[in-house]
């Protein structure tokens, strides 16, 4: 009878070969298509180097397989071709953000162990500060002025601020400047509330209109709490984990505390579109915003609204818990099973709790959906993989996908580490990247 995990790996393994196959050889180094359509010859995509959807990604799922074996020469032989890849094109990079550009360039070169690419990668971005930030490629006109900003975690300042901690907590010269850098300008933009602070994900001198705030992890108030406390505690700046502290008060004040649980919406105002006011993802739920807790916890950050941090990370935890998930409840509900939104990056945070905490009732909910992904696999001819769900499609299934926030690479990886988590114990290590480091400590 197979183990449990002996069929995660055994899922992983192949889904990892599957996107191992997808890759292309160029001149100019590796790439592979955002998704697979069917007799559809792909062209190398924008963001081929990305974290989110390009050879990027793919360094974080082969440092995750070094924790589960060494690698294959064929795993050497893209690591070290995406590397060079990568350091090749800092020069002309001028997207800073943690899912495409700069920020993610660090990231990768970091799992990768290329400190000399991630030096460069810093001093980059040092030559395109501005006084009040980054250039971004997002907010563009008419709907935002010429030369706006960001605040965000993944595509702005706070992006940067968690690349330059990174850097400089793998002794690269240059990260504590970059880190400071950026945290005066989020000292900068904070906007003081009724009960705390917050940070629009475009300040409102950029806008043209009013704007909608996604105040969870990966655009709003929650992703830069949660960068500044991580920031704060690594580089010793207790004043951050106040800022942080003061952001995370304004976060509860718009949230809703249930019984044991806690969420924020999806989207300031609500109502806008046919989406569900609440998720319970990486990117836009109550899996993401924990995050911020887990920072806030780890730096040693007093109680908020009168609540220790580490239990409104509980009540987050407990949120997505009962939520439902990952059953596709109605259509619209948990249709993807990724890191960014869906299953998989839920998965890992869960992981990394029950290595901070030991809880069991974690473990327990990461293997129900590791379970999950093992079913929901689809096995043909060309290898292992996943397609996700879109309920406005007449076609509902997405083509298969790649990359590590969106595709193969990305579930292949939450399911190595739960195989380690579940044959070695408290024995495995988590693997520490750049944007959950703080939650597994």
């Amino acid at each position: 009878m197979t183990s449990a995990g002996e069929s995660y790996r055994a899922t992983a393994e192949a889904a990892w070969l599957w996107a191992m196959r997808q890759v292309r050889w160029a001149d100019d180094g590796p790439w592979f298509p955002e998704s697979l359509v069917a007799d559809v010859e792909a062209d190398v995509p924008d963001d081929r180097d990305s974290m989110h959807s390009g050879i990027g990604g793919l360094a974080h799922t082969l440092a995750e397989i070094r924790l589960a074996r060494p690698w294959t020469a064929l795993e050497n032989d893209l690591a070290d071709a995406a590397a060079e890849r990568l350091i090749r094109e800092i020069p002309q990079l001028s997207d800073v953000s943690f899912f495409d550009g700069l920020v993610s360039t660090i990231g990768a070169l970091v799992a990768l162990g290329r400190l000399d690419g991630v030096r460069a990668a810093v001093e980059r971005l040092q030559e395109l500060a501005t006084d009040d930030g980054w250039p971004q490629t997002f907010a563009m006109p008419p709907r935002y002025l010429t030369d706006a900003r960001l605040n965000d975690l993944t595509l702005g300042t706070a992006g940067v601020l968690l690349g330059g901690v990174w850097a400089a907590r793998h002794g690269v010269d240059g990260g504590l400047d970059l880190a400071e850098q950026a945290a005066k300008v989020l000292l900068a933009e904070a906007e003081p509330t009724e009960v705390g602070v917050t940070w629009p994900f475009v300040p409102e001198r950029f806008r043209t209109q009013p704007g909608t705030e996604m105040p969870n992890l990966s655009h709003g108030v929650a992703g830069i709490v949660a960068t500044l406390a991580a920031a704060g505690v690594a580089l010793d700046r207790p004043e951050w984990v106040a800022l942080g502290v003061r952001g995370a008060e304004h976060l509860v004040s718009i949230g809703v505390t249930d019984g044991r649980g806690f969420v924020v919406p999806r989207y300031i105002p609500s109502g806008i579109n046919d989406e569900d006011d609440f998720t319970y993802t990486w990117c836009h739920g109550a899996a993401g915003t924990s995050l911020a807790f887990a920072a806030l916890d780890a730096a040693g950050a007093p109680p908020i609204a009168g609540v220790a941090a580490s239990d409104w990370r509980r009540r987050c935890l407990h949120s997505v818990r009962t939520s439902g998930l990952p059953a596709r409840l109605r259509p619209g509900f948990w249709d993807n099973d990724g890191r960014c939104c869906g299953t998989a990056g839920v998965g890992d945070i869960f992981l990394d709790s029950w290595h901070r905490t030991g809880d069991e009732d974690d473990l327990e909910f990461a293997r129900v959906l590791a379970d999950t992904l093992v079913e929901r696999a689809i096995e043909d001819e060309s290898g292992t993989y996943w397609r996700f769900l879109e309920h406005r499609n007449e076609e509902p299934l997405l083509p298969p996908r790649v990359g590590w926030m969106q595709g193969a690479a990305g579930i292949a990886a939450f399911l190595f580490h739960a195989a380690r988590v579940v044959e070695q114990g408290r024995a495995a290590e988590p693997q520490s990247r750049m944007d959950t480091w703080w939650a597994s400590a």
